[in-house]
């Protein structure tokens, strides 16, 4: 269980820097494909998304095999050696358990919140009212669009954007009022927008994204890349609306009134309100020329190989350093002042013996060897014998004690 709360915490921790990368580098890509179409800007962002993902799980994994040692590589590549050696990253080890249940804290709060919104669209879905004459119209749209799975709808008082929810068996939740209000033609044309969520399992997407929110909910880029998948989603089924009605300029008449409602905000389900709903309008009244920049796109993931390969160097160069640690400290209580032998007392010897002797887990001292004589035999088996009294708090690395080879010197005066 130790093993696993620190590997945790040093994936989440790398992440700091990791969704940093990731998050640059997605955003030098959606930049350079401001013109592509919405669908090519939506795959790169939830494949941002997606590494923000596996990247940590990776570390993660790996740190249960092997102390992590990323931070201390990039610092010591940075050439400052005596930092990355300090006790700095040993007191970030020691404050791990700490780390890891703040933030299981703040993830059970936000799976609560999720938990609660998927049992509201659950009630809903059950307690909605019926339309015969919209779910057959509904029906109808689905057919056209190539769904072949059954889609409900369901009319809420609560609402005031139609919501998508379901993957088995999806629903469409309508809002009362725009079935009141709203000009049919313009409520068909939300009705085909949500279709096209269907059509493409955003749904799943969806859920997925909320995962990623979840975990790695401390991290800006994460949410930054989660509104950029929300946004370029909308876009793309605001297209396949578009076709499927033959009018876009319906669509940007529904969207329009919408946004003179107070919407509803579902982050479980997928909102016809979702984006920047003046954007959605001029993408569909004056949509941009589509042009694919696929040089300046592979002059940025070729940025984007050459930072991970620089990772994958750093993550080979700590191979062979030292892990962050605790030293061992000996406990001046169990050790007495070693005996100076008769013989050499006698003959007044004196000398400095060095000593190398090893801590086990449990700080007592299994062995010793002389490193430096004293020149006086007698004198450095004294040394041995004293230093095998002392009991030692042992070393440790993430929290787990370790057995440690130290070194000390005793110094043989007459005084």
């Amino acid at each position: 269980m130790n093993d696993i709360i620190h590997a945790a915490g040093w994936a989440l921790i790398h992440f700091l820097w990791q969704g940093a990368l990731l998050g640059l580098a997605a955003g030098l890509l959606l930049w350079l494909m401001r013109g592509a179409r919405p669908g090519a800007r939506y795959a790169v962002a939830c494949a941002a998304m997606l590494g923000c993902l596996l990247w940590p799980a990776c570390e993660f994994a790996g740190a249960l095999q092997t102390t992590p040692r990323s931070l201390q590589a990039l610092v010591l590549a940075g050439g400052d050696s005596a930092f990355g050696q300090s006790e700095l990253l040993a007191s970030i080890d020691n404050r791990l358990p700490l780390l890891v249940a703040a933030w299981l804290a703040c993830v059970g709060a936000l799976l609560l919140r999720s938990a609660l919104g998927l049992a509201w669209i659950a009630r809903v879905r059950r307690t909605g009212g019926a339309d015969l004459h919209w779910q057959q119209r509904l029906s109808d749209l689905a057919a056209r669009i190539g769904i072949r799975r059954e889609v409900g709808l369901r009319i809420v008082e609560t609402l005031a954007s139609p919501i998508t929810a379901g993957w088995w068996r999806p629903v469409v939740l309508v809002p009362a009022a725009l079935v009141a209000r709203m000009p049919p033609e313009l409520l068909e044309a939300l009705l085909a927008h949500e279709l096209a969520h269907v059509r493409r399992h955003d749904f799943l997407v969806n859920l997925l994204q909320n995962v990623v929110e979840i975990l790695l909910f401390y991290h800006p880029a994460v949410w930054w890349l989660s509104r950029r998948i929300r946004h370029e989603r909308e876009l793309v089924a605001d297209s396949i609306a578009a076709q499927l009605t033959c009018e876009p300029r319906r669509l940007a008449l529904a969207l329009s009134e919408l946004e003179k409602m107070q919407f509803a905000s579902q982050r479980m389900a997928l909102a016809a309100d979702g984006g920047d709903l003046m954007q959605r309008i001029r993408h569909l009244m004056v949509p941009q020329q589509q042009r694919s920049n696929w040089k300046a796109a592979m002059v940025a993931l070729g940025v984007t190989a050459a930072c991970l390969a620089g990772y994958a160097n750093a993550r080979v160069d700590a191979g062979n350093l030292p892990a962050a640690r605790t030293p061992a400290v000996v406990d001046f209580r169990s050790c007495s002042k070693p005996l100076w032998p008769g013989e050499d007392l006698q003959a007044e010897h004196t000398g400095t013996v060095t000593l190398s002797f090893n801590i086990d887990q449990s700080g007592k001292v299994a062995g010793s060897r002389v490193v430096k004589s004293s020149g006086h035999p007698g004198l450095d088996q004294a040394a041995q014998a004293g230093i095998s009294k002392c009991h030692f708090i042992p070393a440790k690395v993430r929290g787990k004690p370790i057995a440690t080879w130290q070194q000390m010197q005793y110094v043989w005066t007459l005084e």
